[in-house]
This record gives structure tokens, C-alpha cells and sequence, in this order.
């Protein structure tokens, strides 16, 4: 599985760049995790219907997070940092990103797809919640530093106790 081929991205740049990505959730260096996401990189967190399935289409149904570029992304990182997000005031949370059971699950030259679980953890106000589910990432592995081209995350939490941002998932 970790066999280097020619041309092949190795399953340990692909565990590496996602830990990196999480790590800067964690030390809320909104900033460089910016910078992981391609001008062009959509990020979408679909909901769940009444009939217990996930929209498909962010475009006509209602999503829990959808930018269709790295602009959203900015504004919405521009909002945290500057309190006017109405998921962050003071104390900011503290969170502890996992992630588990890391699949590559298709290569296309440097593009790689990538799914695998994640959870979580969130404190805030003395409280601590648990966020999990799973993500499918398409990364540009071309350039210096890979880039999120296309982000899909999908919470499996059924009851959520504050509004969802971007450093939950």
C-alpha cells in the first residue's frame, strides 16, 4: 500500500498534508489554512434530508456549509478573526481534529481522491461536544505545497448544539 511507483503519490504525503491541515485548524492558523485550499477549491458540507439522505446539489438544496471557491473561504475565516461570525466570540473554542481510516481512493496524474473519517473535539464554556463523519478531498499534489481542489464533508452528528463552522469538521 505504501509502495512508491513512478509518478505515484505515496498514501504518507496524502496522511501528511491532511494532519498538517488539521493541526492548522487546531492552533486556529486560519490564515496557512487558507493557503491549502486551491483559488478554485469548492467546500461543501451537505445536509441531511427529511428522508435520511444527504442534498445533492448544493446549488438547489440546502447545505450546512457551501463555497464555491477559495473567496468564500476567505471571507468566512475574514468574519472569525474579526468577530463578526456569529459561530466564534469569546472565549474562542478549542478543538482536537482525528482522523482515521485515511483511503486513496483514485489517482489522476498529481490529483489525488481521498476519503477518510474524522471526529472532532470541541470545547468551549466548560463544555465539551463531539463532531465526527467523513471527508472526500480531491488534492493537487503538482506545485510545492498540495492544494485542496474539491472539499466534501459529510456530519453525522444528528443533534448539534451551536452553529457549525469551518474548524468543527
Amino acid at each position: 500500500m505504501t509502495a512508491v511507483l513512478e509518478n505515484q503519490i505515496t498514501r504518507e504525503a496524502v496522511e501528511a498534508f491532511l494532519y498538517l491541515e488539521a493541526r492548522y485548524l487546531d492552533d486556529r492558523d486560519f490564515d496557512r489554512w487558507v493557503e491549502l485550499y486551491h483559488p478554485d477549491a469548492e467546500f461543501w458540507m451537505p445536509a441531511w434530508a427529511d428522508d435520511g439522505e444527504l442534498t445533492r446539489d448544493p446549488m438547489t438544496e440546502i447545505s450546512l456549509i457551501y463555497y464555491a471557491n477559495r473567496g468564500g473561504i476567505e471571507d468566512r475565516v475574514f468574519r472569525i478573526k474579526t468577530d463578526r461570525s456569529s459561530a466564534t466570540s469569546l472565549p474562542e473554542p478549542r478543538t482536537g481534529h482525528n482522523i482515521t481510516n485515511i483511503e486513496v481512493t483514485a489517482q489522476r496524474g498529481q490529483e489525488v481522491d481521498v476519503r477518510f473519517n474524522w471526529f472532532t473535539l470541541y470545547f468551549r464554556y466548560n463544555t465539551l461536544d463531539t463532531y465526527f463523519g467523513y471527508s472526500e478531498y480531491t488534492i493537487d499534489f503538482s506545485g510545492g505545497t498540495p492544494q485542496i481542489l474539491k472539499k466534501k464533508v459529510v456530519l453525522k452528528n444528528d443533534y448539534i448544539h451551536h452553529v457549525v463552522d469551518i474548524y468543527h469538521v
